[in-house]
């Protein structure tokens, strides 16, 4: 039972833990190079570990072997290959299947450029997970997992502490200029671009792309965060962590077309849209598309009520969460 036991330090111990046991779950499928499923889900996990190290760094002392550093760094390494993943099956079920007779050589020369980008990269996972300091981060996490180092609130009951960490993260997030992408102010009032065509739209998500992908990425980490806890809290929350999982995903189609077509001009050169021109409108398009179900979600988290409440419900524990079994 987690009782007055259930402490700040015992749950991000147990995530910890958990994460650690994923991470090994898929790492003799990633080095066999099975599924890329596996490889997402390593990636994914690395990830919710570094989250975990980094948003409770105040309260953990990770061993030097199994930092925050070096955990973001092995998740570069597996997100380099899934990236590439992501691109060759995006390419191969979505735009191929369009493109003309006339434009699938360079649509092949592509593909292949992509290929031999993946098996360099492979090779590079795979020099990572059987290599002396990804060994080193094992063992030393091992370590700390069976005799963990916690100190300060950790010991504090999880009910009384946790808004206090899960508010900075969410403030990072609503005070993210990403926001006001599109967006003038005048007078202390929001007002949409007065020209949301798709040509100009497109031409803003090319100017302001690394703008959105930075609020994506804090959009991430507060998904993460909140994860660890729903159990504490009711389902308004799962709302809100649902809504986090709907502007990443739609932040992602974004970020992943205009990776795309900075690829394509990368080994076509600037002839790409004039070779590609099914390809270029299919990203445009899909682009835009994306982008009005953004400006939507958008419009929501821009009301002051609907900040409100979600700082509100943040605080909305549920304290008879003391009784409840930890898992």
């Amino acid at each position: 039972m987690a009782g007055r036991a259930d402490t700040l330090g015992r749950r991000t111990h147990q995530a910890i833990g958990k994460q650690y046991k994923k991470i090994l779950r898929y790492e003799a499928g990633v080095l066999e190079d099975r599924d890329p499923e596996e490889l997402h889900q390593m990636r994914v996990n690395m990830r919710r570990l570094r989250s975990i190290a980094e948003g409770f760094s105040s309260i953990l002392e990770l061993p030097k072997h199994a930092s925050e550093k070096r955990i973001a760094k092995f998740s570069r390494t597996l997100g380099q290959l899934r990236d590439l993943d992501v691109l060759i099956d995006t390419l191969q079920k979505d735009y191929f299947p369009k493109l003309t007779d006339k434009e699938k050589p360079h649509y092949i020369n592509i593909l292949s450029a992509l290929e031999e980008r993946r098996t360099k990269s492979l090779e590079d996972v795979r020099q990572l997970l059987v290599s002396k300091e990804y060994l080193e981060f094992k063992s030393s996490l091992e370590g700390w997992i069976t005799k963990p180092v916690l100190f300060g609130v950790a010991r504090l009951p999880v009910t009384l502490v946790l808004p206090d960490f899960l508010f900075p993260m969410v403030t990072r997030l609503m005070i993210n200029p990403g926001w006001l992408v599109g967006l003038s102010v005048r007078n202390g009032e929001l007002h949409p671009s007065t020209n949301r065509s798709p040509v100009a739209v497109n031409r803003l998500l090319c100017k302001q792309g690394s703008v959105l992908h930075s609020l994506r990425k804090q959009v991430k980490r507060v998904r993460y965060q909140m994860s660890f806890f729903t159990d504490l809290y009711g389902e308004a929350l799962g709302r809100y962590i649902e809504d986090m999982k709907n502007f990443q995903e739609t932040l992602g189609t974004i970020q992943d077309s205009l990776v795309l077509e900075a690829l394509f001009c990368e080994i076509l050169g600037t002839r790409f849209k004039r070779q590609l021109p099914t390809a270029v409108k299919q990203l445009a398009d899909g682009r835009y598309e994306a982008w009005q179900n953004w400006d939507a979600l958008r419009n929501r988290y821009m009301l002051e009520e609907t900040r409100q409440a979600f700082r509100l419900e943040l605080l909305k524990m549920n304290t008879s969460a003391y009784s409840l079994p930890v898992r």
